[in-house]
């Protein structure tokens, strides 16, 4: 029986797009796990002594995969995640409108495949928290690192290479911090996607509804919060992706922040790998700003530019640890329009909201 999304589709298109980078089989690949190992662990005291989050899982677990492994590995996580809604559809057991099952399965596998295939090639590291699970239990709580990307970045641009792994290993252990140092935060983000993918009516005729009646009430702006997923949701729906879009800038903005706090003085370069991390987001063609859009990686990569900003304005008025009110609770994390308006989130705590 075939399945809502046809996986092996999406695998074997994601793969063919990754394309292969040809300095993953140089010499220079031989140097990049024993140089994460080191570096994580290392990122993992700096960030401690910064933020003063330590995680209570222990020791971070390095990865250095290729192009193909990274997908495998997100493909993996997609299953996991989305497993409420894929046994909806499953029970449904029809297509889309006149579509049969086998073309639904086809079409929501090709949309995979090609997100990945071609975020393959862009990622550079990932911290990978989803459901622990007795089946790939030691496949989780891992922080990974795309070599072929990776050395792609450090050859084309002249980066020292080991100056560019730390600031890449700041940020990801950064995430690992957050979510595993606090320690309701993890199953608070955890439950925020339970609700969001529990939710779903993945009956075509209410998606279609849904779709027509958010067009008419100003989709553009959904469209730019989180792609077609905020085009079609439900008002309980947005309001867990207007949660989880807030907690999302909060924490990109908290690991930019931290991976330049924590590396300064080991990482002279951290201002051009930025300048250039950031004009490689914006340099992309039309067709791709338009998949960017329409499957919320431009709403991804907004958050760290929002993120930021909000920090700097807290801290500007509130002091430099302003951001640690943020881990007392879930009721202290901004929402998405608090991230916006930093003012608000300030009011909303009784602190001071002018700056210097």
């Amino acid at each position: 029986m075939t399945g809502p999304v046809d996986w092996g589709l999406a695998e074997r298109l994601a793969l063919r797009l990754a394309g292969r980078e040809p300095f993953a089989d140089s010499y220079h690949a031989s140097s990049l796990e024993p140089d994460f190992a080191e570096l994580t662990a290392l990122a993992e005291q700096l960030v401690e002594q910064t933020t003063g989050l330590r995680s209570l899982h222990g020791p971070a677990r390095p990865r250095v995969a290729d192009r193909p492994q990274w997908i495998r590995a997100n493909i993996a996580s997609f299953q996991r995640l989305l497993r409420p809604v894929l046994t909806k559809m499953d029970e449904l057991g029809s297509g889309v409108g006149s579509l049969p099952r086998q073309a639904t399965a086809k079409i929501s596998g090709a949309q995979v495949g090609t997100m990945l295939g071609w975020m393959s090639g862009r990622v550079l590291g990932q911290y990978d928290l989803l459901v622990v699970d007795d089946e790939s239990a030691t496949e989780q709580d891992l922080v990974y690192y795309v070599g072929p990307n990776l050395l792609s970045l450090e050859k084309r641009f002249a980066f020292p290479p080991r100056e560019f792994r730390l600031w890449i290993a700041l940020h990801e252990v950064t995430h690992r911090a957050q979510f595993t140092g606090v320690p309701w935060l993890r199953s608070y983000f955890l439950g925020l996607v339970e609700d969001l993918v529990g939710a779903v009516d993945p009956d075509p005729r209410h998606l279609a509804a849904s779709l027509r009646d958010t067009m008419r009430d100003g989709g553009r702006r959904a469209l730019d919060d989180g792609g077609l997923l905020a085009v079609v949701a439900s008002p309980e729906q947005r309001a867990a992706l207007a949660k989880i879009g807030g907690l999302m800038s909060l924490l990109e903005g908290h690991g930019d922040v931290t991976m330049d706090r924590a590396g300064a003085g080991l990482i002279p370069s951290a201002e051009r790998f930025h300048r250039v991390l950031r004009e490689r987001r914006r340099a992309v063609s039309a067709p791709v700003k338009l998949l960017q859009r329409l499957t919320g990686i431009s709403a991804k990569l907004a958050q760290y530019e929002q993120g930021e900003q909000f920090i700097a304005h807290i801290e500007a008025a509130a002091g430099d640890r302003a951001v640690d009110r943020c881990w007392t609770g879930p009721e202290m994390l901004p929402t998405l329009d608090e991230i916006r308006a930093p003012q608000r989130w300030l009011e909303r705590l009784g602190l001071p909201t002018a700056t210097v």
